[in-house]
């Protein structure tokens, strides 16, 4: 499925957002954080000196439009190909009709949607044609191009991260689109300011999603005197009603606010913690997978200066399996409220590690004779549990300078409880214990 062509939209046709697609940089609103003065995109784009890149991106955020309007301003052919329809049979007829107006003198912009769809192969192939200048390369993902794209094209081309579009210019885009001829100036549609602000903010960042919001909207608008038609607060609620913020389970926007509520929960911030889950409830997250996560804060960063935080969290897991949503939600919320307030120690987390690493790193180490298991009289003769001092019959229930790592490793010390909490005492305690073993040997 190949696109060859340099035009937009043929004004009075197709969406909205298409027809109201900014063909200059000065119409393009957003990304001043890669499009500012002085910015190597826009002396890129502004003197026509090209390179291939990738626009990482949320959808709506304008990733298409930028193509088109470098391509227009550096005069160059604009090739546009999309990774869920096409293959390796379509990146060839791009290539070859690259190479056409290659021959007459002419640069081509080969445009990739959805570049991260493509397999390894499929990425591989545009490879020696952007060494050998047949094209440049731009693609577009909504996903991490550092986990989507081969190393191979991610080191021949430039990434620019662009971030959601702000309310204030989704409703100046709005505003054009109400005014503009090729939009819905002939309409005569009347909307509120507040009622614009609403739409955007419901947009939530995606400027395609708030002027397909806004051209529905147009279309159930209600006569008023004067031949205008009305944008009531009722018609943006009906027409938003279904729409839910950006996430995706499988996607970056998933991971970073897992990652933001995991670490509001460590840095003691039960507000923030709460926005996170919210924000991630309200987005269409499973809670299950969220109460998953709440278990494993408990563990990791709570451990034993709280323990009650482990079975609250397991709680609140077993409260939403049985009663569902909305209650299951407010369990896991106290939960979460929980842990960021109560004592935080990850000794725990860190003595596993070093066990772990331990355990990889020294193989297959016997276990010593005295602790090993002799429920047969052929291995206590063969020595097993000889020697093994029971510790209950020890004073203080502590064998005293007894060992129980493998002889090749030695002791180690994992553990080391921190100062808060109840681990404050099981420090105490451990440290008395420590000293009495250095203190002792075993017999």
């Amino acid at each position: 499925m190949v696109a060859t062509d340099d035009l937009f939209v043929v004004p009075g046709y197709g969406p909205l957002a298409d027809r109201m697609r900014p063909q200059t940089l000065e119409d393009y609103v957003g990304q001043q954080h890669i499009l500012g003065d002085n910015k190597v995109l826009t002396q890129s784009i502004q003197t026509g000196n090209l390179h291939s890149m990738v626009f990482w991106g949320p959808p709506g955020t304008g990733k298409t439009t930028l193509a088109r309007i470098i391509a227009n301003t550096a005069k160059a052919e604009f090739i546009s190909i999309s990774a869920v329809l096409s293959g390796v049979k379509d990146i060839r007829s791009a290539i070859d009709t690259a190479v056409e107006y290659q021959s007459l003198g002419k640069r081509t912009i080969l445009f990739v949607d959805e570049v991260h769809r493509f397999n390894k192969s499929q990425q591989d192939a545009f490879l020696p044609h952007v060494e050998n200048g047949t094209i440049y390369f731009i693609g577009a993902t909504t996903e991490n191009p550092s986990f989507e794209l081969n190393n191979a094209l991610l080191s021949r081309v430039k990434v620019y991260v662009l971030k959601s579009i702000s309310e204030h210019d989704i409703v100046l885009l709005l505003k054009r689109a109400l005014r503009d001829e090729h939009g819905l100036a002939k309409l005569n549609v009347v909307v509120s300011d507040e009622l614009l602000s609403m739409l955007a903010r419901i947009a939530d960042g995606d400027a395609r999603r708030a002027l397909n919001f806004l051209e529905i909207a147009s279309d159930l608008a209600e006569p008023e005197p004067g031949d205008k038609q009305a944008i009531t607060e009722q018609i943006i609620q009906d027409v938003t009603s279904q729409s839910l913020r950006r996430f995706d389970k499988k996607g970056d926007a998933f991971y970073d606010q897992i990652s933001a509520l995991h670490k509001a929960v460590r840095g003691s911030n039960p507000d923030a913690a709460l926005y996170w889950f919210a924000r991630m409830v309200d987005g269409g997250c499973d809670p299950l997978y969220i109460a998953r996560r709440v278990v494993r804060m408990a563990s990791e960063d709570i451990g034993n200066a709280d323990p009650r935080g482990l079975q609250l969290a397991l709680d609140a897991w077993s409260v939403y399996e049985r009663l569902g949503s909305p209650e299951g939600e407010l369990a896991i919320a106290q939960a979460i409220a929980y842990l960021a307030s109560t004592a935080k120690s990850n000794a725990i987390y860190t003595a596993m590690a070093m066990a772990m690493r331990d355990a990889k790193q020294s193989g297959s180490l016997d276990v010593p004779m005295h602790i090993r298991n002799a429920p047969t009289r052929l291995m206590k003769e063969l020595g097993h549990g000889k020697g093994y001092r029971y510790a209950h019959d020890e004073e203080d229930a502590f064998a005293k300078g007894e060992t129980y790592f493998p002889d090749e490793l030695g002791e180690r010390e994992y553990y080391h409880p921190v100062e808060r909490g109840l681990e404050a005492k099981i420090k105490q305690k451990l440290d008395e214990l420590r000293k009495l073993n250095k203190s002792g040997h075993a017999k």
